[in-house]
């Protein structure tokens, strides 16, 4: 499966945006947004929601790189998310995104019918590699509902 064509097909406003995905694999993700004005806040950096959304895609690929062999079992769901924005951003940011999940684990709930929750952790770097935003995703495989006729 091609990840990045993947995630941009499933997520058109990431596209919009401009998100790239530089790297995914092994529960890992590194996702980018170019510095572009129309992206900007008050401010002259990227808006909160942006990254926000830079961030979340690059924890759905990390989450995706370590489980895309299970979409035929469950549907992935972000739950949550906590964010923290530390410095202000300037220019082009990066996330990197990292599981923090025992990937036989969470089969093996999915596979007894149970909803497994897992995070991912995100870290947003400006170009200088300063970290500016730190971001907990909390994800979910909703296991797939059998299709009843009448």
């Amino acid at each position: 499966m091609d990840l990045a064509a993947f995630i941009l097909d499933s997520v058109p406003f990431a596209r919009m945006l401009g998100i790239s995905l530089d790297s995914a694999g092994s529960g890992t993700a590194v996702a980018r947004m170019p510095d572009r004005a129309d992206l900007h806040n008050h401010v002259g950096g990227p808006h909160a929601g942006a990254m926000f959304t830079l961030a979340e895609t690059a924890s759905g690929a990390a989450m995706l790189s370590a489980f895309a062999d299970q979409l035929s079992k469950a549907v992935p769901l972000a739950k949550g998310a906590r964010v923290d924005y530390r410095k202000l951003a300037m220019g082009e940011v990066t996330a990197a995104a990292t599981l923090r999940a025992d990937c036989a684990e969470v089969v093996a709930q999915l596979d007894e019918g149970k909803r497994p929750e897992f995070d991912v952790a995100v870290e947003i770097l400006d170009t200088d590699g300063v970290v500016v935003a730190e971001m907990t995703v909390v994800w979910t495989l909703r296991p797939n509902r059998p299709v009843t006729r009448p």
